[in-house]
């Protein structure tokens, strides 16, 4: 059991880290490739200046989740990641407001707060010991 402990605090963070960040750099990959449709979506939602907006939206995820696999500077990239999915869970999945797809925006929803609760250990404990923020000098 010791050694499980072990393993686990050892390769548990790398793998944590990267199934937090893979949903961002596959979603800001996709973004970047479909961008007008991004751009398309993102004023659908009557946001201001929609080209700016995604634009920043694939610089978050794609950067910020390459530097949370990576493990470098990933309390910021954590932090990063957390302030856009409050703006991002709140005009994007209302689920208590709509009736159509209420059930998918509340799943939605949920699933951005468990990935904000994720992104908060990070904040809290940093990248963990297979990092670059933690490589021996």
């Amino acid at each position: 059991m010791n050694a499980l402990c072990e393993a686990v605090k050892t390769y548990g963070p790398l793998a944590g880290r990267i199934l937090l960040a893979l949903i961002f750099v596959i979603s800001g990959f996709n973004k970047l490739a479909g961008f007008e449709g991004t751009v398309g979506y993102i004023a659908s939602k009557g946001l201001p200046l929609p080209q700016l907006a995604a634009a920043g939206a694939i610089a978050v995820e794609l950067v910020g989740g390459i530097l949370l696999v990576i493990g470098w500077q990933a309390r910021w990239a954590a932090t990063a990641i957390f302030l856009f999915l409050i703006p991002t869970t709140l005009i994007f999945h209302p689920f208590w407001a709509v009736t159509a797809g209420k059930q998918m925006e509340t799943i939605q929803f949920m699933k951005n707060l468990c990935i904000m609760g994720g992104m908060l250990y990070v904040m809290a404990f940093g990248a963990g010991p297979l990092s670059v923020d933690n490589r021996k000098s």
